[in-house]
This record gives C-alpha cells, sequence and structure tokens, in this order.
C-alpha cells in the first residue's frame, strides 16, 4: 500500500509540475504578439516575467506546505494559475499585464511547481534514492517544455494570444485534480525514517550558519539567470537574427527534451557520486555551451544544437540542489528550506528576465546579457566545488548521509 501511494504521489508530482512549468516556459513565444499589442518594448513585458519569477520564488508557500500540507497548497495553486491566465487574456494595459502575468501567475507557479512537490514527496523516500526521485520527477516536470510550446506555437498561428491563454487556463485547472495524489498532512506519518523533528526556528538558525547551504544559495541565483533568460528572449534572439518562429518553438522543445534526459542522469549520479562536485560540474558546462554558441555562426541547425545541450543541462541543478538540501538538514522541512534557496533563483531569473528586456531596449542587443551569463556560470561552478556539504543536524536527530 505505501509502495502504490508512492507511486501516485510521484506521478502526481510529476504530471503537476509537467503542466505547470510547460505553460510558464512557453510564455517567451508571447513576448512580441503582447507587446505589439499593448503598444510596448520588451522591457514592459519582461518585467511583468521578472515581477513573476520574484513572486514565485517567495518561500511563504513552502513554509505553509510544511505547516498545512501540500496538497491544500497544489490546489489553491491550480485554481489561481487558471484564473490569472484567463484574466491576462483580457488586459489592455501594462498595469494589467503586471498585475494577472506578475503578481497572480506568480503566486500560482509557487504553489504547483517544485519547491511544494518535492518537499512532500521527499518525506516519503529513503535518502539513499531521493536524488534519484527528484530527478525523475524533475525530468517529468521538464517534459511540459517538451510538449507545451509548439502547441502554443500552433495556437498562435491558428488563432490570437487572447484564445491561446484561453486553452491554457483550461490545461492548468488538471492541476486540481493531481493534488490529490499528494499527502494531505505535512510530516508526520509520510516518511520511511525519523528525521529530526528539531523546532523550525532552530532548523532555520542552523541554515544561516551552514557554508554549504550559503553557497548553494550563490549557485541557484545563477541556475535562475540562466534558464530565465533564456527561456523568455531566446525566442526573440533567433526571430533577431532571421530565423522561423517554428525554429524558436523547436528550440524550446528541445531544451525541455533534453532536460528530461539531463534531470535523470544528474539525479542517478547524484546518488553515487557528491553532489557538489556535479554541481560545479553543471554550471561550468552551462558557460561553455553559452560561450560556443555566441561564437559559431547563428543557424537553424546551430540554435537546435545549442537548445539541445543547454537542455541536458537545463534543470539538472533541482535534483542535485534539493537533494543536498535534504542531505544537510534532513526532509521534515525540505519545502521551506529548498524554497529558501529556490528564492535566490528567481532573484536571478528577476534580473536574467529583466536585464535581457532593459539592455535590449536601450542598445538593440542582448550581447550583454549573454556575456554575463557566462561569468556567472564559472562564478556558480567554483562556489559549488568549494562549498561544505556536511550534514547540519543535532546530535540528539542526526541525519542519514
Amino acid at each position: 500500500m505505501k509502495n502504490r501511494t508512492l507511486v501516485f504521489a510521484i506521478l502526481s508530482a510529476s504530471l503537476a509540475v509537467m503542466l505547470s512549468t510547460g505553460i510558464r516556459q512557453s510564455f517567451g513565444l508571447l513576448l512580441q504578439p503582447i507587446g505589439e499589442t499593448l503598444g510596448t518594448g520588451r522591457t514592459v513585458f519582461s518585467l511583468a516575467i521578472a515581477l513573476s519569477n520574484i513572486i514565485y520564488g517567495l518561500p511563504l508557500v513552502g513554509i505553509l506546505a510544511d505547516r498545512i500540507g501540500s496538497r491544500r497548497v497544489l490546489l489553491a495553486g491550480g485554481g489561481l494559475y487558471a484564473v490569472g491566465l484567463v484574466l491576462l487574456s483580457r488586459i489592455s494595459s501594462a498595469g494589467g499585464l503586471y498585475l494577472t502575468l506578475g503578481v497572480m501567475v506568480g503566486v500560482a507557479l509557487s504553489a504547483t511547481t517544485y519547491v511544494v512537490v518535492l518537499g512532500a514527496v521527499g518525506q516519503m523516500v529513503s535518502p539513499d534514492s531521493r536524488s534519484r526521485v527528484f530527478g525523475i520527477i524533475t525530468a517529468a516536470g521538464s517534459s511540459g517544455m517538451f510538449v507545451v510550446p509548439p502547441l502554443v506555437q500552433f495556437l498562435l498561428t491558428t488563432f490570437n494570444w487572447q484564445r491561446t491563454l484561453l486553452v491554457l487556463a483550461a490545461i492548468s485547472l488538471v492541476i486540481l485534480l493531481l493534488a490529490f495524489g499528494l499527502p494531505n498532512k505535512p510530516g508526520g506519518d509520510l516518511g520511511v525514517s525519523a528525521e529530526s523533528e528539531e523546532p523550525f526556528v532552530k532548523i532555520l538558525r542552523r541554515a544561516a550558519g551552514h557554508r554549504g547551504y550559503l553557497l548553494l544559495i550563490v549557485g541557484f541565483f545563477v541556475c535562475g539567470f540562466h534558464v530565465a533568460f533564456i527561456s523568455t528572449h531566446l525566442p526573440a534572439y533567433l526571430g533577431d537574427h532571421g530565423l522561423p518562429p517554428f525554429t524558436a518553438a523547436a528550440a524550446l522543445s528541445l531544451i525541455g527534451g533534453f532536460n528530461m534526459a539531463g534531470s535523470v542522469t544528474f539525479g542517478w549520479l547524484g546518488d553515487r557520486f557528491r553532489k557538489k562536485n556535479l554541481l560545479g560540474l553543471v554550471y561550468l558546462l552551462r558557460a561553455v555551451i553559452i560561450t560556443l554558441f555566441l561564437l559559431l555562426p547563428l543557424t537553424q541547425l546551430s540554435a537546435l544544437i545549442f537548445a539541445g545541450a543547454i537542455g541536458f543541462v537545463w534543470l539538472a541543478t533541482v535534483p542535485l540542489t534539493s537533494g543536498t538540501v535534504a542531505h544537510i538538514f534532513g526532509a521534515r522541512y525540505l519545502s521551506t528550506l529548498y524554497g529558501i534557496v529556490f528564492l535566490s533563483h528567481q532573484v536571478g531569473a528577476f534580473l536574467g528576465v529583466w536585464l535581457g528586456g532593459r539592455f535590449y531596449d536601450a542598445v538593440g542587443s542582448y550581447d550583454t546579457v549573454w556575456y554575463m551569463a557566462i561569468a556567472l556560470g564559472v562564478v556558480a561552478s567554483v562556489a559549488q566545488v568549494a562549498m561544505t556539504d556536511r550534514p547540519a543536524v543535532s546530535a540528539a536527530a542526526p541525519a542519514n548521509p
């Protein structure tokens, strides 16, 4: 019975993240049509996405999930997602864009993606298999980026962006059903082992003083900068260089497809090798891939090769980072502690998206932000290799290694 419940939880978590992130990763295809309708430059849309990212990263939802249970949080998030997309289809001003895409969708994303579902499932699996399970959920979630962008591009070509958003709103309602596959109660009898039940405040103090945890925050900031900038601005970047719209949709789809393979691979490796070294490798590979993309002539083939390569290391950081947090502190407050790390990811995402639009509108080029992405990748690689990943738990409640 426990195995069946676990499998159902993993499946529900995977599908929920697949739908939520698949829709989110398609927003870059809406940048130009929405900007043309509102008569604004790319900065306005970029700021709305940036606002969504920063709200998405607030750890409040993770704390709430640890207190009242992930099922309730996912239910609320799925409903808000649908409402936000419907209202987004009716906007006529920048203020409406900020309120719907920025605030409402941002809150919905925070309640329907990795922070909530990994925290729930993490309490149900043994420590020696968490990284692998997290990799499976991340990979399954990434399939949304493989499937949804081509669908969105088809809808945009067939209808308009307003009707496209209504279809996406209907799809997001499926998350409400998937919420019932997650545990209804936080902690308690969900786990397979008795991990630390230290007071919440004490756990936070330990986290604040743990060098490895702080360097994880640095690395995830860079991860957010990379994925938000690329997913939002890559379609426009390719269009600026004369490549057809289907190339952008195909590139986003390839990122999602190769991300599935990368997430599973690095999740599997994370149960066998030190996660911090694997994280260092992932960030270094990102810097190398972006450098080669900028140095080589831009063609449809090079764009698709770049998408596949960057996709392989796209969210490989998620099972490794969340697995490291669980290794250091245990799984009881994983939603909260991973949520705090994820906030840094979204601060990076805010800057990556916003600076992309800001620099483009100012100088007509994304080059400066591409160079920043390369430099940050090197910094993150060094930070992850240098961090300490020893468990930080009380003697009374040792964590599993």
